[in-house]
């Protein structure tokens, strides 16, 4: 994977623990070893973007000041391992407003890719749904990751996606199914793949 060089990833049940409609800074918790994983892969050159989903907002749950407020909790609680993101976009609207930045919709990856001129070819995406992996799939990035944490063991179940008999596995693509190319058990599992 040494050509690959742009990491975007979920945050919900990827990076922290799943909280439903997380709106409380306090509330952010971090996944075990998500810190460090996260400082191994900045120290190997990746570049780190943070994706998701923010529906919360469009359904009138919390605001963008909410938002603001658990990503400085974030940004403070992933600071002593020198990690930081280059960019952090989120979506704000619900399900049924349609737009194209909601995952699995490509708005995110076009908005890095144009600002900042990432190629597909160079870039994968992890996170805990499979609307992260179809993002990857959708937008023709290199690698798509599905980790175990949060929501991806149910999702796995769902789509009968194979669990890793260790820490992480690949899959065929050659299926119909739009499976992700690797599943992993968590952010620690990844590094291990990614950096050998």
């Amino acid at each position: 994977m040494k050509d690959l060089c742009n990491l975007l990833l979920d945050r919900d049940g990827t990076i922290i623990q799943e909280r439903h409609y997380l709106s409380r800074p306090e509330d952010v918790e971090l996944l075990p070893a998500a810190a460090s994983s996260l400082k191994r892969l900045n120290k190997a050159g990746f570049r780190l973007f943070l994706l998701s989903n923010q529906s919360g907002i469009g359904r009138g749950y919390f605001t963008e000041s909410d938002l603001k407020a658990v990503r400085a909790r974030l940004e403070q609680l992933l600071a002593p391992s020198g990690v930081a993101f280059r960019e952090q976009l989120h979506c704000p609207h619900a399900p049924k407003e349609g737009c194209s930045c909601r995952k699995p919709h490509t708005g995110m990856w076009d908005a890095l890719r144009e600002q900042l001129g990432l190629r597909a070819e160079k870039s994968l995406i992890v996170g805990d749904k499979m609307a992260d992996v179809e993002l990857g799939k959708n937008a023709g990035l290199a690698a798509t990751v599905l980790v175990l944490t949060g929501h991806g063991a149910s999702e796995a179940r769902d789509m009968g996606i194979p669990e890793p008999s260790g820490r992480w596995c690949t899959l065929d693509n050659n299926s119909p199914r739009r499976w992700p190319d690797v599943v992993a058990r968590d952010l620690d599992a990844v590094c291990d793949w990614l950096l050998g």
